[in-house]
C-alpha cells in the first residue's frame, strides 16, 4: 500500500504539480475549466477542469460497478482506510489548513475546527459501523414462535453535492459513512472549494480505498445537476433552501431518499441571570465564526432588558477589538468571505437595514484594506421586520441584537420565520436553560454554547426543522440513511391459521385470550 505524499517542508502555497495531482481526479471530457480566485486576495488559486453530463452519467457508470465488490466486503475490511484517515490527517494537518484557508478565505482557527470535525467523525464511524449495520433481532409476532431479523443493505450509489463554506466538514463528513455503509459515491463540491474534497480523496486514496467509489464531477449545477440527480439512488445535499426544494422536486417521481441541510437564521437568547462577560465572548464566537458563513452561526441575538445594558456594550467592545487577516497562521479572529456575491449580498443587508433606521454598533463596512472580500464584523441595533436583515439569513458577519423582558416572548420571536436549524441559551441555571431549549424549534440547541457543543457531538443527530432541512446528519441516522432496511421473519412451529380442525372463530378467541396473556407478562 502506498504512503500518503507529503507536501515539501515549509510549503505554504499550492504547486502545479499538486494541483494536477488533485483535480486528475475530477472526471472531465472536455476541455472547459474553470479558475479558483483565493478569496484573500482576489488572485487566481487554481484552473479546475469542469464535468458535463456525459461525465457525470460516465461517473455513475464507474461507481455503480465499483459499490457491488466493495459492498460485499465485510465492514470490518470496509472501515480499515478510514481507520487510517484520523492519523493521517493529523500528521498531514498543515497542509490541510493551508488547502481550506487558501480556497476559503477562513481564519486558521476556523479551519482547524473543519479538520478536527472530519478527523473525528470518520473515527466515530469507522469504530461504530460494525454495531450500527449488523442483523438485529426483532420482536416477532408471536414470541417464540416468530423470528424476526432487520437487515441492512447499503442503498447503491449516493449524489452528493456539498457547499463551499465547509468543504470538508460537509463533504467528505457526509461522504465518509456514505462509504462505509457500502456505497458508492457522485460528489460535486462546489467549484470554488473542490480542492479540499479532492485533497481528501487523494489521502484516503493513498490509504487503501479504491479510487472508483468516490467519483467527483464539477460544474455548474444548471448543466450537472440534472443527471446527478437522475442517476441517484439516494440524494444527500447541503445548501439553501431554495435549491433544497427543488432538488427534492426533482427526484419526488423516482421516489427516491433524499437528506437535506438547508438554511437557518438562527437566535441566541440570554437570559437576566447569564454571565455576562462569558456569555459575550461565547457570542462573537458563535456570531463570526467563518465570516459568519455557517449554517448555524447565530444572526439574532436576544437579550434580557437586566443585562442589555451590560451586555451589549462588552459584546461591541470585543467585537471591535477583533483581528482580520489573510495570514495562515493562528493570529486572526476572523477571516475573509470567500465570493464575491457574498460581499454583495452582506452589504446590500446592511445597507437597506441603515437606510431603514438600523443603528451600527460595530462594523457595517467592508475592509478593502485587509483584503478584496472582508467585511467588518458587525453589529445592529433597531433592526425591524421590514427589513430583509431581520428574517432572511444573511450569511454574512453580521448579528442583529434585541431587547426582550419576558422569556416567553423571546421564545416566541426566536421561533417564528420559516428557519429551525441551531438555537443557542444562556444562563447560569443550566437545568433552566434546558427547559428553554426543549422549547425552540429547531434540530440542535446549545446551552452557554453557540454551536459547537451539539454539533461537534457526532452521537447525535444533527439537523433542521421547518424549512431548514430533511433527514439528519451524524449519530446512527447519519450513516443509516445511506442504507435500505429489510425485515426477514420465519415462522416456526405453529402457521399463521388455525390449527388442525379448528374453527376461525375458536382461533379468533384463542388470539384474542394471548394477547391478554401477552400483555399480562409484559411480552408484548
Amino acid at each position: 500500500m502506498a504512503s500518503p505524499t507529503a507536501p515539501a517542508q515549509g510549503e505554504r502555497t499550492l504547486s502545479e504539480a499538486r494541483i494536477a495531482r488533485l483535480t486528475s481526479h475530477i472526471v472531465s471530457g472536455g476541455a472547459a475549466t474553470a479558475t479558483i480566485i483565493a478569496p484573500f486576495t482576489g488572485a487566481p488559486l487554481a484552473t479546475v477542469p469542469l464535468s458535463d453530463a456525459g461525465d457525470v452519467r460516465r461517473a455513475y457508470e464507474r461507481a455503480r460497478e465499483a459499490q457491488r465488490t466493495w459492498a460485499a466486503l465485510p465492514v470490518r475490511e470496509r472501515v480499515k482506510p478510514f481507520l487510517r484517515l484520523t492519523d493521517a490527517l493529523v500528521a498531514r494537518r498543515a497542509e490541510l489548513l493551508d488547502v481550506l484557508q487558501l480556497e476559503t478565505g477562513k481564519a486558521r482557527r476556523h479551519a482547524t475546527e473543519e479538520f478536527l470535525d472530519v478527523a473525528l467523525c470518520s473515527l466515530y464511524y469507522a469504530r461504530r459501523a460494525g454495531r450500527l449495520l449488523r442483523p438485529r433481532r426483532r420482536q416477532g409476532m408471536m414470541p417464540g414462535l416468530t423470528r424476526v431479523q432487520e437487515l441492512r443493505h447499503p442503498k447503491g450509489v449516493v449524489g452528493l453535492v456539498s457547499p463551499w463554506n465547509y468543504p470538508i466538514t460537509l463533504g467528505p463528513g457526509d461522504i465518509l459513512p456514505a462509504l462505509m455503509a457500502g456505497n458508492a459515491v457522485v460528489h460535486k463540491p462546489d467549484t470554488q472549494t473542490c480542492l479540499s474534497s479532492l485533497w481528501v480523496r487523494d489521502l484516503l486514496v493513498d490509504l487503501g480505498l479504491p479510487p472508483e467509489l468516490w467519483q467527483v464531477v464539477v460544474g455548474d449545477p444548471s448543466q450537472i445537476g440534472d443527471p446527478l440527480v437522475e442517476g441517484a439512488d439516494y440524494v444527500a445535499f447541503t445548501g439553501s433552501t431554495r435549491a433544497g426544494r427543488a432538488i427534492a422536486a426533482k427526484v419526488a417521481p423516482r421516489l427516491v431518499g433524499y437528506s437535506l441541510e438547508l438554511g437557518g437564521k438562527n437566535p441566541m437568547i440570554v437570559m437576566a441571570d447569564a454571565d455576562v462577560e462569558r456569555t459575550a465572548r461565547g457570542a462573537v464566537r458563535a456570531c463570526f465564526t467563518n465570516a459568519g458563513q455557517l449554517c448555524i452561526s447565530i444572526e439574532r441575538l436576544y437579550v434580557h432588558e437586566d443585562v442589555y445594558d451590560r451586555f451589549v456594550p462588552r459584546f461591541v467592545e470585543l467585537v471591535e477589538g477583533m483581528r482580520l487577516s489573510a495570514g495562515l497562521d493562528f493570529d486572526a479572529d476572523m477571516g475573509s468571505l470567500t465570493h464575491a456575491r457574498q460581499l454583495e449580498g452582506v452589504t446590500r443587508h446592511v445597507e437597506q437595514a441603515v437606510e431603514k433606521g438600523a443603528t451600527v454598533l460595530a462594523g457595517g463596512k467592508a475592509r478593502p484594506d485587509v483584503g478584496p472580500l472582508f467585511y467588518a464584523p458587525t453589529v445592529l441595533a433597531d433592526v425591524t421586520a421590514d427589513m430583509d436583515l431581520c428574517a432572511e439569513e444573511t450569511f454574512g458577519p453580521v448579528v442583529a441584537v434585541y431587547r426582550y423582558r419576558d422569556l416567553d416572548e423571546a421564545v416566541e420571536r426566536a421561533n417564528g420565520g420559516p428557519y429551525g436549524l441551531n438555537a443557542s441559551v444562556w444562563t447560569r441555571d443550566v437545568a433552566a436553560g434546558r427547559r428553554v431549549a426543549a422549547r425552540l424549534q429547531a434540530g440542535t440547541v446549545n446551552v452557554n454554547d453557540g454551536y459547537g457543543a451539539a454539533y461537534a457531538s457526532h452521537d447525535a443527530p444533527m439537523g433542521g426543522m421547518k424549512q431548514s432541512g430533511v433527514g439528519r446528519r451524524h449519530g446512527a441516522e447519519g450513516m443509516l440513511r445511506f442504507t435500505e432496511v429489510k425485515t426477514v421473519a420465519s415462522q416456526h412451529l405453529m402457521d399463521l391459521e388455525p390449527p388442525g380442525g379448528l374453527g376461525y372463530e375458536k382461533f379468533a378467541d384463542l388470539m384474542a385470550g394471548g394477547v391478554k396473556i401477552m400483555k399480562w407478562l409484559r411480552i408484548k
